[in-house]
């Protein structure tokens, strides 16, 4: 059998050399080439064009402070809370920062609501940093403490912010900077993952957020095509966020409120959404793989709930402007449900229809394009973008195991579109009550 593998593996190599690789490409994997390589030229694309921005130079606004009110959702964080305040505090910005925890369920959370309080008494030493902590009794989710945070939000600009998430000193002042051309209604701020060396788990999705959140993300701004603002670290226009109504009652609320900004696109075409690389956020992730993929489950649910069931009819050019639902509908419609579902498919295919050696040997010239191409990314990421080369290096030793990696997220995925087309999973996420999910219509 592996001899089998690796004379397959050679011949395709072989006929690659002969002929062209995209020709190769078609005849063994058609789902890479038509649905994967083109987001991929786009990312290396737009990456290229943000190093290339960079190195002519970019001016900073000259006194430009705007009041910033950062709204940090709490619900079980307990001590965690104070680093979150403190980094927000020891922002080396000019201008007024508000702070304001909402502690949800303030009641079962006591621990957090302490930590909080502790933190503002601690903390409150200076005028231009307001601390007001706010206890919300009954438990609402994430929404109902976003919009209730709204509600007492004086600045220009609001950062919605997770209890868990702690910021680098500069995160204010670059993140505001891009709010002086009034075209920019959000930024989305990159996360990267704080625990990263407490598992083999954590390591994994630490090259995950740099792949696909600091590198992706990167080249798809270059083209105001960010697919999401991260619900843990996102950025807006004031007004315009009260101009939409806030904060939508469902799960998924980063995608569902980016989902909705877009919707203003058609009409004005000159709307931007940002992302900016060194606009940094550290967060934790899941220690485990078990605890990995039960968040993923939801999270792959929650597309289909949004992207069929409650914004499929929305998806139109004179909503979304052209560029965006074309992008819409080959990023989300078939990148994130369609292909993973190609993907699983494809693969029983193989090993249904050939011995298995054939099979090992093209899923081997699979893995090597993949890596190949991932080899890319992130040696321009590091080359054009990086500013931390010393950690980002670090997770380079997981690259050849990373291709194995995305297969088994992407099996998941299929698993948890089904179970949210047939059950409705989204209504019973950890999110949010159940009383407060059953009250959407979709």
């Amino acid at each position: 059998m592996w001899s089998e593998a690796w004379w397959t593996f050679l011949h395709i190599w072989y006929a690659s050399s002969r002929s062209s690789m995209l020709l190769v490409a078609a005849k063994f994997f058609p789902f890479a080439l038509l649905l994967e390589f083109p987001l991929q030229l786009l990312v290396f694309l737009g990456i290229l064009r943000w190093g290339l921005r960079r190195r002519i130079g970019v001016n900073s606004p000259k006194g430009f402070f705007p009041r910033v009110s950062c709204l940090i959702t709490c619900y079980s964080e307990g001590e965690e809370v104070k680093k979150t305040i403190r980094s927000l505090v020891e922002q080396d910005y000019a201008g007024t920062i508000e702070i304001i925890p909402m502690v949800d369920g303030a009641i079962q959370n006591a621990a957090t609501l302490r930590a909080a309080r502790q933190a503002q008494r601690q903390l409150s030493g200076r005028a231009d940093r307001q601390i007001q902590v706010v206890p919300k009794w009954q438990r609402g989710g994430r929404v109902s403490s976003l919009n209730t945070g709204l509600a007492f939000a004086h600045g220009t600009v609001v950062m919605a912010l997770d209890g868990d998430t702690s910021f680098d000193n500069d995160m204010v002042r670059r993140a505001v900077a891009h709010f002086v051309d009034f075209n920019v209604i959000g930024v989305a701020g990159n996360l990267r993952v704080r625990n990263g060396a407490r598992s083999l788990a954590t390591r994994f999705q630490a090259m995950e957020y740099l792949l696909s959140i600091s590198a992706g993300r990167t080249g798809l701004s270059e083209f105001n095509m960010v697919n999401n603002i991260s619900g843990a670290f996102g950025v807006f226009r004031a007004s315009f966020l009260r101009h939409i109504g806030g904060w939508d009652t469902g799960t998924a609320e980063d995608l569902d409120l980016t989902l909705r900004m877009k919707q203003f696109f058609g009409r004005h075409p000159g709307l931007r959404i940002i992302f900016d690389p060194h606009v940094v956020g550290h967060t934790d992730v899941p220690e485990s793989f078990t605890a990995f993929f039960r968040q993923r489950w939801r999270w792959d649910g929650d597309l289909y709930y949004l992207y069929i069931r409650k914004y499929g009819k929305n998806f139109r050019p004179s909503v979304l402007g052209w560029k965006n639902f074309l992008f819409t509908i080959y990023s989300g419609l078939i990148q994130q449900l369609l292909l993973p579902f190609i993907i699983v498919l494809y693969t029983i295919f193989l090993f249904v229809s050939y011995p298995p050696g054939p099979v090992l040997g093209i899923l081997g010239f699979v893995y090597f394009i993949y890596f190949l191409v991932l080899s890319f990314l992130y040696g321009l990421y590091m080359l054009l973008v990086s500013e931390r080369w010393k950690d980002d290096l670090s997770y380079a030793i997981l690259l050849p195991f990373y291709p194995l990696f995305a297969f088994f997220v992407r099996v998941n995925s299929p698993l948890a579109i089904l179970q949210e087309m047939l059950w409705k999973t989204h209504l019973e996420s950890s999110m949010a009550p159940w009383w407060v999910l059953r009250k959407s219509k979709f």
